[in-house]
């Protein structure tokens, strides 16, 4: 891995020239306009939104919403009372083995793994809710053991570590806490990396520089803060509509808004959804996506994970595939988009953490974060071991 002046912390420093947008920002927006503004201005006309009253899912794009909710939150299989008699774990069993025919246990080809990043720099990118934390009634108590910590420092002490989530970069840090990790929040809109003293690279206009709590220099990439103001403005609507939804919570992530229907009744879910498309349709800037009973309310920018992958591998010198192994473990459909650059470009492996059979673009799967922490102690080891030959 590249290292700047013999300093143990990588520098998150963008690939073009500062005098260009590394994202294209301008041209990458979709053009949009609403009255005497378009999104790609960076401005926008603030459309008072009506307050609507929960009830008939009348609009068919809020209907395909719902169908979307419905199909990425499967209901668990009941006993089949009809037969008089529960149903079989045998048989799911079953279909999951076959499923791993396809998507290998990456337990299981651990080895297969480590042959062929032999002489390569690994590269790790974790998601955080159902990958290293179980998925939970309540967001806000998402939180990772002491074990799972302790293995993602000993990750990171080995390989160049990040992680990428959906939630805010300070909500992630605060759960994890790892100073010497980069995170990635909102989907990769807002990219941190380890504390460094000095930093020889000029930032581009997307890119600030400030200190933390203790003093100490990070490195910042917001390619989508321009959006900041409509987010919250978007976020405080979102609230006050859905406040009379029992279960409802609307989460601020700083550059999206996850609306969050987990433990909302299934009959309230277009309700939910009309609600939603009624305070979006105002903002053709931003966009909807689908999660594990959430929606996501993101700009509309050419930016997902799978563009955060690419850019902190460009950024850390990490690009070259015949060096450099990097591999992605989640769970969630939003990390589908960084299975796709690994598959895509031949460059790495993306690991799918589920219990149940998927379409994915990732190799291979795990079962559950348990397992998660399995394969990353045994990437430890597995380096210690390489090191002491």
């Amino acid at each position: 891995m590249d290292m700047k002046s013999g300093n143990n912390s990588p520098v998150l420093a963008d690939p073009v020239p500062a005098n260009k947008s590394r994202l294209g920002m301008r041209s990458q927006l979709l053009s949009f306009t609403s009255g005497s503004s378009a999104c790609s201005s960076g401005s926008y006309l603030q459309i008072p939104w009506k307050k609507t009253i929960p009830g008939k899912l009348d609009d068919v794009r809020a209907s395909g919403w719902l169908d979307a909710m419905i199909s990425s939150s499967p209901p668990h299989k009941k006993p089949n009372k009809d037969a008089g008699v529960e149903c079989s774990s045998s048989d799911s069993d079953a279909v999951y083995r076959s499923w791993t025919l396809r998507y290998p246990s990456a337990l299981a080809a651990f080895e297969k793994i480590t042959k062929y990043a032999k002489g390569k720099r690994i590269a790790l990118f974790l998601d955080y809710d159902g990958t290293l934390s179980p998925i939970v009634d309540d967001p806000d108590r998402a939180f990772m053991s002491e074990e799972m910590r302790s293995t993602v420092q000993s990750v990171a002490k080995h390989f160049p570590t990040a992680i990428i989530s959906g939630r805010s970069r300070n909500k992630v840090y605060e759960f994890v806490g790892l100073a010497e990790l980069f995170y990635a929040g909102s989907h990769g809109m807002d990219i941190m990396g380890p504390d460094r003293v000095s930093d020889p690279v000029d930032f581009s206009s997307n890119r600030v520089r400030f200190a933390d709590k203790q003093g100490k220099e990070v490195n910042l990439f917001q390619p989508a803060s321009e959006f900041i103001p409509m987010i919250d403005e978007v976020f405080k609507a979102l609230v006050d509509n859905t406040k009379e939804i029992e279960g409802v919570k609307v989460e601020n992530n700083m550059f999206c808004v996850s609306v969050h229907y987990r433990n909302v009744d299934e009959k309230s879910w277009s309700a939910v959804a009309q609600l939603v498309h009624d305070i979006l349709k105002e903002y053709p800037c931003l966009r909807l996506t689908h999660g594990r009973k959430v929606l996501e309310i993101r700009p509309v920018i050419d930016w997902n994970k799978g563009k955060a992958v690419k850019f902190l591998l460009e950024s850390l010198g990490l690009s070259n595939s015949e060096v450099v192994l990097p591999i992605y473990v989640g769970d969630d459909q939003t990390d589908e988009d960084a299975f796709k650059v690994l598959r895509e470009g031949s460059q790495g492996y993306g690991i799918l953490v589920s219990s149940v059979p998927k379409e994915t673009k990732a190799f291979f799967s795990l079962r559950d974060t348990s397992e998660v922490m399995d394969f990353l102690k045994s990437l430890v080891q597995w380096k210690q071991s390489a090191a002491n030959l």
